[in-house]
């Protein structure tokens, strides 16, 4: 083998590890971008109204639903609001990383068919700067996404209402 075949395989080598880099910084770059469209509400817009009342403005995202960022006990989960649900449901892969207990199940009706339920029961709940106590929600062993379905045990704690592409959370004024 020659100096120059030597030098072309390595002059290739560098040539494929930097296309190899430029792919994973684009994969990352759009990642990110995804991330974002999926849920735009990572950091939610919060603030006071001129009652004092706490506010969240949510963005839609680009499939139509509302997701956010909030916490569990104090631990960062994402919702995605469904006011087509009953309970709050927790997927229980979820459930067993809060520590979550459960008690007794029951059977509920999905879009995928019945599926026995677990009762559980949230100490606080928040999403933003809104905070909600002792919230009753069920323990999906079905659910298999990374998302919790905030359903209407929570949302009936709160005023919301749509304009155009924007869902506002409001406190109730206690």
């Amino acid at each position: 083998m020659t100096e120059d075949d030597s030098t072309n395989k390595i002059g290739k080598t560098f040539v494929w590890i930097a296309w190899i880099i430029a792919l994973a910084l684009l994969v990352l770059f759009f990642q990110s971008e995804l991330d974002e469209q999926y849920n735009p509400n990572s950091q939610p817009q919060v603030s006071l109204n001129n009652s004092g009342q706490a506010e969240v403005i949510l963005k839609q995202n680009r499939q139509g639903h509302y997701v956010t960022q909030g916490t569990i006990n104090d631990a960062s989960v994402t919702f995605l609001l469904d006011t087509g649900a009953t309970q709050v449901s927790i997927p229980a892969h979820i459930a067993d990383e809060l520590g979550l207990e459960s008690f007794g199940s029951y059977p509920v009706q999905t879009a995928n068919g019945t599926v026995t339920v677990y009762r559980t029961k949230i100490d606080q709940l928040s999403i933003g700067n809104i905070f909600l106590y002792n919230v009753a929600a069920h323990i999906n062993p079905g659910m298999k996404s990374n998302e919790i379905l905030l359903g209407m045990s929570a949302l009936k704690e709160v005023e919301f209402s749509q304009t155009g592409k924007q869902l506002t959370l409001r406190e109730y004024s206690r």
